[in-house]
C-alpha cells in the first residue's frame, strides 16, 4: 500500500488523487485525518504509525524553520524504517535552488533519506508556476515584482503530483534515482502580457520592506520569499531539463498559462 503525507495540502492531495485515478491502492496521512486519511502528526513522533505501508510518498513538511522541518522528516523516516516501509519518495527542491533560503532543510532531508536503509527516490521539484503568479503584486491596473527580467523554470503543481504518482506506482524502477523536475522558463513581464497589463520592477530592498510590513507572515517567510526573488532576478532558477516530460505519461502543462491564471485570480475586485 502507498501512503502520501500532507494530503491536506495542495501537492499531497493532488498526488493522492492522481494515484487513485490510476487505480492504485493509496491512502493519505495528515494531522487532521478523515475518511481514507490516517493520522500522522510529525510533531508527535511516538504516534507516527506506518504499519502496512510499502511505499511512502513524503511530501516535504517545509512550512517552518529548518530545525523543525528536519526534525519532522527524521521522525517519519525513523517510523518508516521501524514499521517495514520498503521505499520512500521525497519531494525535494530543484538542484538550482541551493541559493534559496529553504534549501538546507531539503538537502539535509535528502541525506536522511539516502541513509535510512530504505529504497529511495528523490524528486527535486521546481518552484510552482502557481506560486510565481501569486507572488506578482497588483497595484492598480499593473503588477509589480522584484523579479525584474529574470526567468523561473516554473512547473505546474499538478504535473509534479502526477510524476510522484507515476514513481510511486513502480518504485523499484526508480530506485536510487534523483529527478530534477522543472518546466519552461517564464518571466514576470511575459506573465503580465498574458494578463494584458504592465509589469513594473521594484528593488529587492523595497520588496523586503513590503514583506516585513505584510500582516500574517511568519518570521521565516520574508527571508524565504526574498531569496526566491533575488534568485530569479539574477538568473539562478532558469535551469532546464528533460526529467519532467520523460516521467509524465502526457504533455506537461503550460507553466505560463498556470502562472497567468494564478495572478489573475489574485487580482483585487472593484472597490
Amino acid at each position: 500500500m502507498i501512503l502520501v503525507t500532507g494530503v491536506n495540502g495542495s501537492l499531497g492531495s493532488l498526488t493522492l488523487a492522481a494515484l487513485r485515478a490510476r487505480g492504485v491502492e493509496a491512502i493519505g496521512g495528515s494531522r487532521t485525518p478523515g475518511e481514507g486519511v490516517r493520522l500522522l502528526d510529525f510533531d508527535q513522533p511516538s504516534g507516527i504509525g506506518l504499519t502496512g505501508v510499502s511505499t511512502l510518498v513524503l511530501v516535504s513538511a517545509g512550512y517552518a524553520e529548518d530545525d523543525q522541518v528536519i526534525r519532522r522528516h527524521a521522525a517519519v523516516l525513523d517510523a518508516a524504517a521501524r514499521d517495514g516501509v520498503q521505499h520512500v519518495i521525497y519531494t525535494s527542491l530543484t538542484g538550482a535552488g541551493d541559493h534559496l533560503g529553504f534549501a538546507l532543510a531539503h538537502r539535509s532531508t535528502e541525506r536522511l533519506v539516502r541513509g535510512s536503509g530504505l529504497g529511495w527516490t528523490i524528486l527535486r521539484n521546481g518552484l510552482y508556476a502557481e506560486l510565481f503568479g501569486a507572488l506578482l503584486m497588483w497595484n492598480g491596473d499593473a503588477v509589480e515584482s522584484a523579479f525584474g527580467e529574470g526567468a523561473l523554470s516554473a512547473v505546474a503543481r499538478e504535473d509534479l503530483a502526477d510524476v510522484a504518482a507515476v514513481v510511486a506506482g513502480d518504485p523499484e524502477r526508480h530506485s536510487e534515482r534523483v529527478y530534477d523536475l522543472v518546466g519552461a522558463p517564464i518571466t514576470a513581464p511575459v506573465v503580465a502580457d498574458g494578463l494584458g497589463v504592465a509589469h513594473r520592477t521594484i528593488g529587492l530592498g523595497e520588496y523586503r520592506r513590503r514583506l516585513l510590513d505584510a500582516p500574517g507572515l511568519l518570521p521565516f517567510q520574508p527571508p524565504m520569499l526574498s531569496s526566491i526573488a533575488t534568485s530569479i532576478r539574477h538568473g539562478f532558477l532558469e535551469n532546464t531539463g528533460t526529467d519532467l516530460q520523460a516521467l509524465l505519461d502526457r504533455p506537461s502543462r503550460d507553466p505560463l498559462a498556470v502562472a497567468v491564471a494564478a495572478a489573475g485570480a489574485a487580482r483585487p475586485g472593484p472597490s
